[in-house]
């Protein structure tokens, strides 16, 4: 089987201009109109120079005229349809940029849930955003320049050999040479570079994200940017590749300097030859001239060539990481479904492996959550507690086993179905730059007034609300308003239980609470969990002595289960547990 041909960079973007893909198009063709026009000017100054100097007949200064007033008219031509050729390049490149970003986002908002795990928003903005930004760059400076780095130089070389076929073979020497230095750099070692550019990049940007969030903890603390070494090492590995990149240049784009300015090296002995050997002097000298005034255009050219190799091969890397991105393994939702019969979770030997992972997180896992019941999840850390918790509102398919609400295997629901039914919070709480309304009406827009403060009592946020400046119109994250770990523990069980969805997930929502706040996160869940089907995972077990099943997690399997007293009965992992947890209860400092 053939291999399949690679699209060109430009084939790639065009269908993000939408209905303005013809700019494109536009832009090139006034590019190389505008690079025919204006090479012109230097025709029609060799013709009024040899009119004036190597003419054997009386001068006309009619002709002379009119080939002046040709050459300011071709120049201002030249001028004017680069303009036009700039716009269109401009328009195109605003157009793919917006369309770029528009794809991007409507992508990640359809992205199943585990794709926000295994990327961080750091890394997304840098990817659709600043990516999209330099494919614009690209687009409205260099495209333009692709007609002219392909029209102009054969008008030169034509030109070269039709005035004096000679010089115009002299002229090529330092030209072929450049050429060769061009072609060295643009090596494949080159682009490899760039992609090691790129990759570090990325990094810096996403690490720089998360450093940012961090600023809080780090001034808390006293620390200094030193304290996040992956930012520090990203930062290191960046400029490592940027002196390296720049190394790799040094000698042969000074070689290139260098030649491509030594036209007149080349032509000066043969023409003081031709000269000897009894060529017209005038005429020599004429050609002389304009063939050092014309050779160096190839230097502009070139130039323009290796600007646009280079941010081609950025545009590149950028539009296959923007692909990259968004090439996420797409879920199938049914567009409609109807609605489970009832609320009762069903694992069915649910078996579950993350990409490039050796071993299953989830192995051979049943068990059932009967509609109105709650049921804990317990074990150490990277056990599999919080993948059970997820693939339940499916943050990720199953390898193989059924996940099943109300007799209706997950699959088969709708999005719009299993997020309306379902509740969560989890140990990483996001509030939104909003007020703190905006947030806890976040799960039902339409809740009204009498909805709202039932809420804020259960959840029992009474206290953080009446204690800000503005209470529900307080805008979170601005003019220095920010709660702890435990009040945004509060706010998004307020939201959980205005949402009142049927099924709730639980997922160490008193992480980062402390003692005090801990008891009153604690009643709220009460609240919330009560008379729903409810799956919860805690590290502190007195949050779930009373849940009606306790499953104990060891490397992705069902180690124990029953009640608080018949685990403890047992005599095994629970339990264990269970008089380890006593014991850091009772430590003091």
């Amino acid at each position: 089987m053939k291999p399949q041909k690679k699209q060109s960079i430009l084939k790639k973007l065009t269908p993000y201009a939408g209905s303005k893909k013809y700019l494109f198009s536009l832009s090139l063709f006034l590019s190389a109109l505008s690079s025919a026009l204006g090479l012109l000017p230097f025709v029609f100054i060799w013709l009024i120079a040899k009119e004036l100097f190597a003419s054997t007949e009386s001068i006309t200064f009619q002709s002379v005229e009119f080939y002046a007033w040709m050459s300011l008219a071709s120049a201002f031509a030249a001028m004017l349809v680069y303009f036009f050729s700039l716009m269109s390049s401009h328009l195109a490149a605003f157009h793919v940029e917006v369309g770029m970003r528009k794809v991007g986002m409507s992508k990640i908002i359809n992205m199943p849930l585990g794709f926000f795990d295994k990327n961080q928003t750091g890394k997304m903005r840098k990817v659709i955003d600043d990516n999209a930004s330099q494919t614009h760059t690209f687009l409205a400076h260099q495209l333009p320049d692709l007609a002219s780095t392909i029209i102009a130089p054969l008008i030169i070389l034509a030109l070269m050999f039709i005035i004096d076929w000679r010089m115009g073979l002299v002229s090529l020497i330092p030209i072929v040479l450049g050429a060769i230095s061009i072609r060295f750099m643009m090596s494949k070692a080159g682009e490899e570079f760039r992609k090691q550019y790129m990759d570090s990049l990325e990094e810096m940007s996403s690490e720089a994200v998360e450093y940012v969030r961090g600023i809080p903890v780090v001034k808390t603390y006293g620390q200094s940017v030193h304290s996040f070494k992956q930012f520090v090492n990203s930062i290191m590995k960046y400029k490592e590749m940027v002196v390296a990149y720049t190394i790799m240049w040094q000698k042969p784009m000074s070689f290139y300097t260098i030649i491509m300015q030594s036209t007149a090296f080349f032509l000066a002995p043969f023409a003081i030859l031709f000269i000897a050997a009894g060529g017209n002097v005038a005429l020599t000298i004429i050609n002389f001239i304009f063939y050092l005034i014309l050779a160096p255009n190839f230097t502009l050219l070139f130039m323009r060539s290796m600007y646009f190799q280079n941010y081609a091969n950025i545009a590149k890397e950028t539009i296959e990481r923007f692909d990259n991105i968004l090439n996420y393994s797409k879920m199938e939702f049914p567009p409609k479904s109807t609605k489970p019969v009832s609320y009762t979770i069903e694992f069915k030997d649910v078996v579950f492996a993350y990409d490039g992972a050796d071993s299953n997180a989830v192995d051979g896992i049943s068990f059932t959550v009967q509609q109105g019941e709650t049921v804990a999840l317990v074990g150490a850390s990277g056990g599999g507690k919080t993948t059970i918790a997820r693939l339940a509102a499916r943050f990720w398919d199953v390898n193989s086993g059924h996940i099943i609400i109300g007799g209706q295997d997950i699959k088969s629901l709708s999005n719009k179905e299993l997020m309306k039914n379902t509740a969560f919070v989890f140990q990483n709480t996001k509030l939104f730059k909003k007020s703190l309304r905006e947030n806890i009406i976040y799960g039902n827009p339409d809740a009204s007034e009498k909805q709202i403060q039932p809420a804020i009592d259960l959840s029992q946020s009474r206290e953080i609300i009446n204690n800000l400046p503005e209470g529900l119109d307080t805008l979170i994250g601005k003019e220095g308003t920010y709660l702890s770990g435990g009040e945004q523990q509060r706010i998004a069980l307020a939201r959980a239980i205005i949402k009142d969805a049927p099924i709730v997930l639980l997922d160490e929502a008193t992480a980062f609470a402390d003692p005090e706040n801990e008891h009153i996160i604690q009643k709220a869940l009460h609240e919330l969990s009560k008379n729903k089907t409810t799956l919860m995972i805690a590290h502190r077990l007195t949050s779930i002595q009373n849940a009606n099943k306790i499953l104990v997690i060891e490397k992705g399997k069902i180690a124990e289960q029953g009640t608080h007293n018949d685990l403890l009965a047992f005599n095994g992992i629970y339990k264990k547990m269970w008089e380890e947890y006593q014991m850091t209860v009772k430590w003091t400092l």
